[in-house]
């Protein structure tokens, strides 16, 4: 099953002096089911830029986007934010954790939105720590975990509703290259065992070769894709 793709997708900005600037040109892209694929290129290839908008946090200038089958409406905030609760999960370069919670904390926010029971949230946070090798660390804030450490409890709230699609944006570009792949690691085993498709930016070569495809996107445009 396909689960994102995208036609003739472009995006562009204009500026008050007239200038256009192209950040993506004619991008058509099929990502299946299951699949681990890496998005590489330079700085202003285009790569963040079309993760954001697979994501739903951008829209498009022009073309379509389908997640599993259904045409995305960026007009319909309703339907994005169905998206977001139920489709797909975000990793930040960033970690992106709420500093006055603890793990269990974070991990519980995203399940608020989603009427999930108060025990159940618990019940669920705890098992996603154990997954991903953190459970005795529930109670700790972000600022008493490593950069590693951080970056396991935000994949774990990324799986808190458990989406089918994970969207990573450079998830170990702030870390040492021996955490970064135990990062890597980690979301290959998730993706290999849960199923849950991964689509990932990176300038991280390690990461690349893991990937079932790369796609290498350079001046807004996808240049080649290797399997």
């Amino acid at each position: 099953m396909t689960i994102i793709e995208t036609r003739d997708l472009a995006k562009y900005y204009t500026f008050g002096s007239g200038l256009r600037v192209e950040a993506l040109r004619g991008v058509n892209l099929k990502i299946e089911e299951g699949e681990f694929v890496s998005f590489m290129g330079p700085s202003g290839s285009g790569k963040s830029t079309l993760l954001n908008i697979i994501g739903c946090l951008d829209k498009p200038s022009s073309g379509r986007v389908f997640i599993e089958g259904n045409e995305v409406d960026y007009r319909n905030s309703s339907s994005l934010v169905s998206l977001h609760r139920q489709t797909i999960g975000f990793v930040f370069q960033a970690f992106n954790l709420i500093s006055t919670m603890n793990a269990m904390e974070n991990i519980c926010y995203p399940m608020h939105f989603s009427r999930i029971s108060t025990s159940r949230q618990k019940q669920r946070a705890t098992e996603l720590l154990n997954l991903v090798g953190l459970g005795d660390r529930l109670n700790h804030l972000p600022s008493e975990l490593s950069g590693g450490e951080q970056q396991r409890v935000a994949i774990a709230r990324a799986l808190a509703n458990s989406p089918r699609l994970i969207l990573a944006d450079e998830p170990t570009g702030n870390l040492d290259s021996e955490t970064g792949k135990k990062i890597t690691d980690l979301m290959r085993k998730i993706n290999q065992e849960q199923g849950v498709s991964f689509v990932v930016t990176t300038h991280d070569s390690e990461m690349a070769r893991t990937a079932d495809r790369v796609v290498k996107l350079k001046d807004g445009k996808i240049i080649s894709e290797a399997f």
